[in-house]
């Protein structure tokens, strides 16, 4: 029978101590080394859509009028009757030039037909008189005739008067400068007891407002593809706004490219009722250029880009990303058209592309809609 001395003992236990921290050194490697789980990310299904593909432009707000206010008569200016920048109904008394010169000779003019109406009077008299003396040969030829004559020549003088007299009434008038349009006038380059010459000195600049034009202009391709006319809606915005708040129609198109830039000139009318938009702004434009029956759209965040490929990630039915390369085109209600690469009813990874570490990862799908994170703006450039 074997005795276990001091010895043998400290050295057994030293050996299961050992093995201890073997058997424990083991099981944290493996503790180490194991797999992640798969990250989850989200992930839409692609549909086939018709939809409505919009071209982008830059264009600039115009007035539809836009008047340089002179006087019709000259005088001292008396009184502006605007505030400098304001909105002016037409119609309204802009300047008032200093009248009383005009009334004065209004006055004298209207003088001058009573008298002329007076001499009429007479001449008439008499020629009918000198009628009655002639059929009694009373009075020779000679003088029935001169009293005729002297009747036809007072009734021209009349006339001559009523002109003179209307004159002065519009002479008067003109000493009212008014608002031939309605619309928003500028500042006044003349100011009261400073003198305007007839048809010569600009007193102010008046541009109507509501409705306004806006020119743009498309390249060639562009006006290939688009077929339609005039009386196309579009969609207006300002430059520095991200959404398209008014609505217009195209109502002009050129009959001719320019032969500089190779572009055709289009107008379209918007209307401005409270005055926001003002000529001279520049504004940013989209009309429709085409129509898609079955268009796939993805979400933009979707699409990478490497150097000058564009990709996404799709699905395989064992739930592996799947670098794919894509063809896009134009941006319609905030997706991007996908023209090659992608097929419908495949699942695109749209959330999460910060998970996906290299091409061919098993990931966790969770499904979310297409559209779900799109703001209710419509957008429609070209990428």
């Amino acid at each position: 029978m074997h005795t276990l001395t001091f010895k043998d003992a400290k050295v057994t236990l030293l050996g299961a101590l050992l093995l201890a921290m073997m058997v424990g050194c083991d099981a944290q490697g493996q503790d180490n080394t194991a797999a992640p789980p798969p990250p989850e990310v989200e992930v839409a299904e692609v549909h086939a859509e018709p939809v409505t593909l919009w071209g982008a432009f830059s264009g600039r707000v115009e007035a539809p009028q836009t008047v340089e206010l002179r006087p019709r008569v000259s005088g001292y200016i008396d009184k502006v009757g605007f505030e400098e920048g304001e909105l002016v109904s037409e119609g309204d008394v802009l300047f008032v030039i200093d009248p009383r010169p005009y009334k004065a000779r209004e006055q004298l003019a209207q003088a001058e037909l009573a008298r002329m109406r007076s001499q009429l009077t007479l001449a008439s008299s008499e020629a009918a008189r000198s009628e009655q003396l002639w059929e009694r040969r009373a009075i020779s030829r000679e003088e029935f005739e001169q009293r005729n004559a002297a009747r036809t020549m007072a009734q021209a003088a009349v006339n001559a008067a009523a002109a003179a007299l209307q004159s002065a009434q519009l002479n008067l008038e003109y000493t009212q400068v008014k608002a031939p349009v309605s619309g928003r006038i500028g500042r006044a380059q003349v100011t009261r007891g400073n003198l305007a010459t007839a048809d010569t000195t600009l007193l102010s600049t008046l541009v109507s407002v509501d409705p306004l034009y806006v020119y743009f202009e498309s390249d060639q391709q562009t006006v290939q593809d688009n077929p339609h006319g005039q009386s196309v809606p579009v969609r207006i915005g300002l430059a520095g706004e991200d959404d398209f708040p008014y609505q217009g129609k195209l109502d002009f198109i050129d009959n001719q490219y320019n032969p500089r830039t190779g572009t055709l000139q289009y107008r379209a009318q918007v209307a401005n009722p409270d005055g926001a938009l003002r000529p001279g702004q520049f504004a940013r434009v989209e009309m429709p250029v085409a129509a898609a029956s079955a268009a796939l759209l993805v979400d933009q965040k979707a699409v990478m880009t490497d150097q000058d490929r564009r990709y996404l990630y799709v699905l395989t039915d064992d739930n592996h990303a799947e670098r794919r390369i894509v063809e896009t085109g134009r941006r319609v209600d905030g997706l991007l058209v996908i023209t090659d690469g992608l097929a419908a009813g495949e699942r695109v990874v749209v959330n999460g592309l910060q998970k996906i570490a290299f091409p061919g990862i098993e990931v966790v799908p969770q499904p979310v809609d297409m559209r779900r994170t799109l703001k209710p703006v419509v957008v429609a450039t070209a990428p």
